[in-house]
């Protein structure tokens, strides 16, 4: 996964972007995921003033100091001398110095230039600063646990749990092998490889898994971590939970909503089979020509997730998918033509989008056609914000998640 996609969505994209101009501009939507922007970064934000005194703010910091005796206790000083609260510290020993990193209380009169000015007068460089917010105040052991306990339940979870362990960063996976005609990456070393601001791992089930930060190098306590979290997943093998949620339709008929993985192929494969080759055009945006790579690797938990509609007689009649794409999140829609119309589409969804919340997406796109009313409806019927961009005849709409997840996993089908 990648600021370019994972093969499978790559080859889509590459198919969509051929149909007009490049219209879609990927930075411009960043959400929570993505590094600071210019109201974040410390070098620009704005130092915004308001009447009357301010409650105190939360800030993650860190800055490099000189490895010698009092220099962190200047550094303290000067924060103590502006009533500012330290909550934690880590230090990560370097070749050159010592980086630290902070999370802070100060008044919310004092302003991030303010703040950085004082670290940098008491010998502090490189000085990086954002808000935090109330999941920073864990402790690190704690945090580093509840993110492997998140990881061990699930497989799809890797990618959020190091995007969490490790801040703003872009997170891409390179199969082992090219999916529909991609190129794969060269093999890392087990053990990995850290280059200032971009960590290599092996991936558990082969290829690589590559973390970009460039606005912050990564230090080797943090390059550690990751690669214990990956090593974890690959000791636990594959893992999916078997979760099935039973909906009625309006016309009485039962279906039965679940997660599903790889071992679901087979099952997907026919139901490609028994789908137009319109339905498949407008979710694939071009003729699928090896329907076996393609749902191997959306199926494969390590991208996404993926939820399965199946019958009373454990027919598939429709997949949704939740892809992360490397710093945003897609979902993407294929209900079997003789059960669409029937809100099948809505309530895949609904979940979809929901498990996005949960996941602390700050928004999700769908890549169409302006003439998929049966996708732009879904979309509309989420009931929130939505943007649309289109270029002739391909629409990407997304939609801004500041909402409660509970809203979307408890829908009625229509």
């Amino acid at each position: 996964m990648s600021r370019e996609m994972s093969d499978v969505t790559h080859a889509k994209r590459k198919n969509v972007l051929q149909l007009g101009a490049v219209f879609h501009n990927w930075w411009s939507r960043r959400h929570g995921h993505a590094p600071p922007t210019d109201d974040t970064d410390a070098r620009s934000l704005p130092e915004e003033r308001q009447a009357g005194p301010l409650a105190s703010v939360l800030w993650r910091m860190r800055t490099t100091v000189r490895d010698e005796p009092g220099s962190l206790a200047v550094l303290c000083t000067a924060l103590a001398e502006r009533q500012v609260d330290i909550l934690s510290l880590q230090t990560h020993p370097l070749a050159e110095g010592t980086v630290d990193e902070f999370l802070l209380r100060a008044p919310g009169e004092l302003a991030a230039s303010e703040l950085t000015r004082a670290v940098s007068t008491a010998g502090g460089t490189d000085t990086w600063i954002e808000r935090g917010d109330a999941h920073d105040l864990a402790d690190p052991p704690t945090r580093v646990l509840g993110l492997a306990a998140r990881t061990a339940l699930d497989a799809a979870e890797l990618p959020l749990t190091l995007r969490q362990l490790l801040g703003r960063c872009t997170i891409r996976q390179t199969p082992a092998a090219p999916v529909a005609g991609g190129r794969a990456l060269q093999g890392v070393p087990v053990e990995g490889v850290l280059e200032d601001t971009v960590m290599r791992l092996r991936a558990p089930e082969g290829g690589v898994i590559t973390v970009e930060r460039p606005y912050l190098p990564f230090t080797p306590t943090e390059f550690a971590r990751a690669r214990a979290l990956v090593e974890l997943d690959a000791r636990l093998g594959p893992r999916v939970p078997r979760s099935h949620d039973v909906l009625t339709l309006p016309e009485g008929n039962a279906i039965t909503v679940r997660r599903a993985d790889t071992r679901d192929l087979q099952g997907a494969k026919e139901m490609h089979e028994r789908c137009s080759a319109r339905t498949l055009g407008l979710r694939y945006h071009g003729p699928v020509g090896d329907a076996d790579r393609y749902l191997n690797h959306l199926l494969n938990p390590r991208f996404g997730r993926t939820l399965a509609v199946q019958t009373a007689s454990g027919r598939i009649v429709g997949l949704g998918h939740l892809l992360w794409d490397g710093d945003e999140t897609e979902v993407a829609l294929l209900v079997e033509d003789k059960w669409q119309k029937r809100g099948v589409g809505a309530q895949l969804l609904r979940r979809l989008v929901g498990m996005a919340v949960e996941a602390g997406c700050g928004s999700v796109y769908a890549v169409t056609q302006a003439s998929n009313t049966g996708m732009v409806a879904a979309m509309r019927g989420l009931g929130v914000p939505l943007d649309y961009q289109v270029e002739e005849g391909t629409l990407v709409i997304t939609a801004r998640l500041d909402v409660d997840a509970r809203a979307f996993t408890r829908a009625e089908a229509p």
